[in-house]
């Protein structure tokens, strides 16, 4: 990078910088902390009435979360506190234990988190299959509702949720009108609020939904002088602390392990679903840093001890009050802290209005976040990932065993499930009109399926014509030598052979020793793409090796003989309907049911070495793409101006709502070439037409105000590089002259991007600004920056 230098006054600024930033994001801040506490209230109350823990137990954790959490952990606006995912853990901890060793428990879990963390283990946390996770979860929610409709309909809960199924039946025949009637008010504003209409609903609706459900019904039951139980806080003075942990080891160890799992999978996860959420709602500009997970998994540590040695419930991250958190624009960790400092005030001032809630109330809105945590979202993706029966029966053992057991269930169907799917392999072969034998080998080929792909290989008649398709990626080695033994075998006896599809090294088709070699005795390309043809028109005509002809596909097979190019595009075709298609179909019906939602507009060169989705790893439906020669972007009202650019750029921008844009160009390119070769009397073309909006680029690399770019700390190699790097830039600007892109620009809502492709090295830089000069990053090969 370019080096520069700072003055006294800059290293000022430097240091004063994260004060002013303090200051400035206080009042988002202060406003964001007061609606998570009005979240965090009732839910705090409902969690802790579920377990059967001391009510300000709830508050106690809550404070401790957003406190100590909130100042030592890793992802700044997360929320942490008492979590619908640990109730039922708790429930069943406070019955075996009692509450006073719960607490206990909950101390040494969070020694345990902290344990962790210093290991470093935090990302091993989150190798535990999405399914197994939503599973749990989704258990943990039926248990809740089951448990908390007891309480709505005026009973008592039992001990497990079979109990409680069973004890329905009596619950029914026995109704508490009154409590039914407050359960079912807070239900309704609970689910109608946020579906307020109107202007006076959209003031109403910055109220979150669960205090003004609460509210309601202890206002209803409170005017209608109604009698039921109520939230009974005691006197902090009676507040019970943690005591020795009493009972079997073995049994304290396994709770002390259930709460240290549960809490850190749910609490990274949330940090994790966080970080995604900030990254959609907001620019580069007003982003906080990325979640560091070993630091939350540290923090969580923290507030556990600190909550359980005063007296309260476990705590995780809590991904409702962190939602809540980052959409009223909190900027800071102190939004958390400060939402914990109210929830301490509230314990102690408000006491008296704390009391008035109505039991009922309290639990019809934990049973609705049980409801909630069987999510249908969670469902389709599990479906569409084929995990339905890893995902049903960790549902079925966590509400019939518990939640450590019905995890250990999940994970070993998940290991039965995969293990079953790497082994299962379909081998068919038929017999096609052309009289080409087709054998289609689907799956994974190991060891296990060898006796099949034998049996069905000694099918083919030994001088047949034999195609043979691998729809699979993996092959060991025992399978490939059986492979490539009966190949051998099947061509020495006059027969032919096409294999397509993947290699035990992952490549496609048959063994690069017999494929055609290339003009000057070098090897064409390995097969490394789906265009596996895509050197072919630079081999002789005929092979070296007798062999490869013989393993061609048969002229019977064979189209009739037509131009390399249309031959070359009817082979491809052919290629991708064969080996593609199958793979993608159902992605394209989805994207043609739709519609295209790009997140990015990409506007590049039309050379052919340019391959954008190779370069980007993207696939259908994630690039908008624009090429032309070039990449140029002409200004608006330029002379000889090409709408068909400004027309691209409007549409992505206003209409598919793109969240960036990138103008890429490239090494070596043809138009910069032109550009600089380029001389006042040269016949205008249409080309070079169209170059002359390339002709600011020119001007930017040789004006003095500007300086040159870098490669990774290098200057380009020669004047049409440093044409390539400038032209970028200048195209970046042109962007912001167009009135669509200057408008998302100011709202916060677009991004611009420059990227740079050296076509020789298969390397891909990133442009980066700087104060006045572009400097480029590398990325190595893991997508790494440099």
């Amino acid at each position: 990078m370019t080096a520069t230098s700072r003055t006294p006054a800059a290293d000022e600024e430097i240091r004063t910088t994260p004060r002013k930033q303090a200051r400035k994001d206080l009042p988002a801040d202060l406003s964001a902390s007061v609606a998570v506490f009005l979240i965090a209230l009732p839910l705090s109350l409902g969690i802790a009435l579920a377990t059967g823990a001391p009510l300000q137990a709830g508050l106690v954790a809550a404070a401790a979360g957003g406190i100590v959490a909130g100042r030592l952990g890793g992802a700044p606006l997360q929320v942490s506190g008492p979590a619908a995912g640990l109730t039922v853990v708790t429930a069943e901890l406070i019955q075996h234990y009692g509450w006073r060793t719960t607490c206990a428990i909950t101390v040494l879990a969070g020694f345990c988190q902290l344990g962790l963390a210093l290991l470093r283990t935090a990302r091993s946390a989150l190798m535990v299959s999405p399914a197994i996770v939503h599973g749990m979860l989704a258990g943990i929610g039926v248990t809740i509702a089951l448990a908390q409709l007891h309480i709505v309909l005026g009973g008592t809960p039992q001990s497990s949720a079979v109990a409680n199924v069973l004890g329905l039946p009596g619950q029914l025949a026995d109704l508490h009108p009154v409590a039914l009637g407050v359960s079912v008010l807070t239900l309704v504003v609970l689910l109608g609020w946020p579906r307020l209409p109107g202007r006076t609903g959209r003031a109403l609706r910055r109220v979150p939904a669960a205090l003004a459900a609460v509210a309601t019904a202890t206002a209803f039951a409170a005017l209608a002088g109604l009698s039921l139980p109520r939230v009974d806080l005691p006197s902090w003075r009676s507040h019970a602390l943690p005591e020795l942990p009493e009972g079997p080891v073995l049994g304290i160890i396994a709770a002390v392990l259930t709460i240290t799992l549960v809490g850190s999978v749910e609490s990274l996860l949330s940090a994790v679903a966080t970080d995604k959420l900030i990254s959609s709602e907001r620019g580069t500009g007003n982003r906080p840093p990325r979640a560091d997970l070993n630091r939350e998994l540290r923090g969580q540590g923290a507030a556990n001890i600190v909550s359980g040695a005063l007296g309260g419930l476990p705590i995780t991250g809590v991904a409702v009050r962190s939602v809540a958190n980052v959409k009223a624009g909190a900027a800071s960790r102190k939004s958390a802290m400060l939402h914990g400092f109210w929830v301490m005030l509230a314990a102690g001032l408000l006491v008296p209005v704390l009391d008035l809630i109505p039991l009922a109330a309290l639990a019809a809105l934990v049973m609705a976040v049980g409801v909630q945590m069987v999510s249908i979202t969670h469902l389709r993706s599990v479906t569409r990932h084929r995990e339905i029966p890893v995902y049903a029966t960790t549902i079925v053992a966590v509400v019939l065993g518990g939640v450590l057991e019905g995890v250990a269930i999940g994970i070993a169907v998940a290991v039965a499930l995969a293990l079953h799917r790497l082994a299962r392999t379909r081998i068919t072969v038929e017999q096609l009109d052309t009289g080409v034998h087709r054998v289609w080998a689907r799956g994974q080929l190991t060891f296990l399926a060898v006796p099949r792909l034998s049996r069905v290989l000694n099918q083919i008649p030994h001088d047949g014509r034999a195609v043979v398709e691998l729809d699979g990626s993996f092959m060991d080695h025992a399978a490939y030598e059986t492979l490539r033994d009966w190949q051998d075998s099947h061509l020495a006896h006059g027969g032919s052979v096409q294999v397509t599809g993947r290699r035990a090294d992952g490549s496609q088709h048959s063994d690069p020793a017999r494929r055609t070699p290339q003009r000057g005795g070098h090897q064409c390309c390995r097969p490394w793409t789906p265009w596996q043809n895509h050197c072919d028109h630079r081999a002789d005509d005929t092979p070296a090796d007798p062999a490869a002809a013989t393993a061609a596909v048969p002229a019977a097979a064979a189209p009739a003989p037509r131009r390399r190019g249309a031959g070359q595009l009817a082979n491809g075709i052919s290629a991708f309907q064969r080996d593609t298609a199958p793979h993608v179909r159902d992605e394209l019906a989805r994207l043609a049911r739709e519609g295209q939602r790009p997140s990015q507009l990409f506007l590049t060169c039309a050379d052919s070495r340019l391959v954008t989705s190779m370069i980007t790893a993207s696939g259908p439906g994630d690039l908008f793409t624009v090429r032309n020669v070039g990449n140029l972007v002409p200004l608006p009202g330029a002379e000889s101006t090409d709408d068909s650019v400004a027309a691209a750029i409007e549409y992505a921008v206003d209409v598919l709502k793109v969240d960036s844009i990138t103008v890429c160009g490239h090494s070596g390119c043809g138009a910069m070439q032109a550009l600089l070769n380029s001389s006042p009397g040269t016949p205008l073309t249409p080309l070079r037409r169209w170059l002359r909006h390339g002709l600011p680029s020119l001007e930017r690399m040789a004006s003095r105000h500007h300086a040159w770019a870098r490669i990774s700390g290098r200057l380009p190699a020669d004047a049409v590089e440093q044409l390539c790097l400038t032209n970028i830039v200048q195209q970046l600007e042109h962007l912001r002259a167009h009135e669509s892109v200057a408008r998302r620009l100011a709202e916060g809502t677009l991004e611009l991007h420059g990227m740079y492709f050296h076509v020789g090295e298969a390397q891909a830089y990133l442009l980066s600004e700087g104060e006045d000069f572009f400097d480029c990053r590398v990325f190595d090969t893991v997508g790494q920056n440099a």
